[in-house]
């Protein structure tokens, strides 16, 4: 599984393939389901049960953190290590988030069902580079992949 080869931000755990500057999704649901398919092809999970993994994450709380972000994440057994997909979408959805807004970023984060550790690790490094001041206003100005993995690869953004 290869992935962006680049080390700082998160950048270095996203998947080759794994960005998409425009995800057609209307609704939370939406997107949950279209990220299942795009990450079905970096596991061995069929899409069908990504998306109820993701969904009963949701289900349990919210993964929008606030300003326009969310970080659905999942536990898959037998993954050889973290990945993550980088998404935007055109328009925001209701994604039932901590503040009340509207999500237009995500970042899926599916990690080795027994990492614990590297699982808290990526969700900080993500997190991290979120919190950047020039990373949202970089991600959503972006037209193309190339722009959006270079948003969160930040040199001035701490890594673990």
């Amino acid at each position: 599984m290869p992935y962006s080869g680049l080390g700082t931000g998160f950048a270095g755990l996203v998947v080759a393939d794994g960005v998409f500057p425009a995800l057609e999704a209307t609704s939370r649901d939406a997107a949950l389901l279209a990220l299942a398919r795009a990450a079905a092809a970096h596991t061995d999970a069929p899409a069908s049960a990504l998306q109820a993994m993701l969904v009963a994450r949701e289900a349990a709380a919210s993964t929008g953190g606030g300003g326009g972000v969310a970080i659905p994440h999942a536990r898959l057994p037998g993954l050889p290590r973290c990945i993550v997909l980088l998404a935007r979408l055109p328009v925001a959805v209701d994604w039932l988030a901590v503040d009340g807004e509207p999500v237009d970023v995500l970042v899926l984060l599916l990690s080795p069902a027994e990492a614990d550790v590297d699982h808290l690790k990526a969700l900080a490094r993500i997190g991290r580079t979120l919190r950047h001041p020039e990373t949202l206003p970089a991600l959503r100005s972006a037209r193309k992949a190339a722009a959006m993995l270079a948003a969160v690869s930040l040199e001035s953004v701490p890594v673990v």
